[in-house]
C-alpha cells in the first residue's frame, strides 16, 4: 500500500507539499498540485483518515447503534444518517445491539475507544449503568437519541409522534365502526411502545370504549411474537387489530391465514410503518407511515451541528406520522 512518502518521491516534492494537497490546508502552485494528484492516482494512494483526524482532533467518523438491523425499519434510517454524514465528509461505524443492554454497552465503549466524533443511538430497552453514563459524559462525545427517548441521557433527540400515530390508527378503526379493537404492542419500557399504547388508549377513551386487557398483547417487535400473540388475540374475536410494528404485522397475517381468516373480511388490520413493497401485498396494508429516511438524516444533521458547536441548548425534533388508508380496513 502506497504511503505519503511514496507519493512525495513519485511527484518529486516534499511530504509537506503532499499533505497540503491532500488536506487542502495551504497554497500549492497549480503545477505542483497537478504532479501530486497524478502521483496519487498512479499509486492509488489513500490518505490515513484516522491520522488526519487525530491531527485535527477529529476522526471524521460517527458511531450509529440500532437495536436490530434485520428489522425492516432501521436500514432506511441508517441510510438517512449515512447520506448526511457522507455529504459532510464523515464515515459511519454501524452496530446492532439486538435490543440487549449489555451489547449496547459494548458498542458504546467501542465507539468511545475509537474516538468517534459523535454517536447516533437508538436506545435498547432498559437503563444504562451509571458508569457508562459517566463515561459518555467524560468522553465529551455528543450523542443524538433517535426514534426512542431516554430521559437519563440529557441530549438532543429526534423522534416521531408515537402517541399521535397510535391515536390515528385506533381512531381510524373506531370511525369505521369497530369497538373490539385488538392491540399488539412492542417491548415494554421503550418509548415507542409506550407512546403508541397511549394513543390507542386515548382514542378508546374518547369513544367511550372500555380498555379490554384481553385484547392487548405484548410482543418483542419480531415476526414470531406477532404470530403467537395473533393466535391468542383471535380467540377473543376482535373485529380489528392495530399492530405497532411491521414485523409483528407479518406474524399476525400468518396467524390469520392459519385460522383461515382474511383481512379485511373477517378482521381489519392497521400496521405501524409503511414500506415500498406494500404496493405488492394483496390486500394492500393500511398503515401509519413514518418518515424513516428523514429521521436518520435529521439525526445526523443535529449531531453535526453539535459536533461543530453550532448549537448549545438541547434540541428535541418531533416528526409527524401519516395514515395511509388502503385495503386491509373496512367498515363494520
Amino acid at each position: 500500500m502506497a504511503t505519503i512518502y511514496d507519493v512525495a518521491k513519485r511527484a518529486a516534492v516534499s511530504v509537506a507539499t503532499v499533505s497540503s494537497v491532500v488536506n487542502n490546508s495551504s497554497y500549492v502552485s497549480p503545477e505542483l498540485r497537478s504532479r501530486v494528484e497524478a502521483a496519487i492516482r498512479e499509486l492509488d494512494y489513500w490518505p490515513n483518515l484516522m491520522a488526519r483526524g487525530l491531527a485535527k482532533q477529529k476522526t471524521l467518523s460517527m458511531g450509529v447503534l440500532v437495536p436490530d438491523i434485520a428489522n425492516f425499519f432501521f436500514p432506511e434510517i441508517v441510510r438517512g444518517v449515512e447520506d448526511k454524514a457522507k455529504a459532510a465528509g464523515y464515515t459511519i461505524i454501524l452496530g446492532s445491539s439486538d435490543n440487549e443492554a449489555d451489547k449496547e454497552e459494548l458498542y458504546l465503549k467501542l465507539f468511545i475507544s475509537n474516538r468517534v466524533d459523535g454517536i447516533v443511538l437508538v436506545k435498547a430497552p432498559g437503563g444504562m449503568k451509571p458508569e457508562l453514563l459517566r463515561m459518555l459524559k467524560l468522553s465529551g462525545i455528543p450523542v443524538v437519541l433517535l426514534d426512542r427517548a431516554y430521559e437519563e441521557l440529557k441530549t438532543d433527540t429526534v423522534l416521531v409522534d408515537d402517541a399521535g400515530g397510535g391515536y390515528l390508527a385506533t381512531q381510524h378503526l373506531i370511525e369505521l365502526g369497530h369497538r373490539r379493537i385488538g392491540l399488539i404492542r412492542g417491548v415494554p419500557g421503550v418509548s415507542t411502545t409506550d407512546g403508541r399504547f397511549q394513543g390507542y388508549e386515548k382514542a378508546l377513551f374518547e369513544a367511550n370504549i372500555p380498555l379490554d386487557d384481553a385484547l392487548v398483547g405484548t410482543g418483542d417487535y419480531g415476526i414470531d411474537s406477532g404470530y403467537e400473540i395473533g393466535l391468542k388475540l383471535l380467540k377473543e374475536k376482535p373485529t380489528a387489530v392495530f399492530v405497532t410494528n411491521y414485523m409483528m404485522t407479518i406474524g399476525l397475517l400468518r396467524s390469520l391465514e392459519e385460522r383461515k381468516l382474511s383481512t379485511p373480511r373477517d378482521v381489519s388490520v392497521v400496521s405501524y410503518d409503511d414500506f415500498f413493497w406494500n404496493s405488492v401485498f394483496s390486500p394492500r396494508l393500511t398503515c401509519i407511515a413514518q418518515p424513516k429516511y428523514q429521521l436518520g438524516y435529521k439525526a445526523a444533521e443535529v449531531l453535526l451541528s453539535r459536533i461543530q458547536k453550532k448549537h448549545k441548548r438541547k434540541q428535541t425534533v418531533v416528526f409527524e406520522n401519516t395514515l395511509q388508508v388502503r385495503a386491509t380496513t373496512k367498515a363494520r
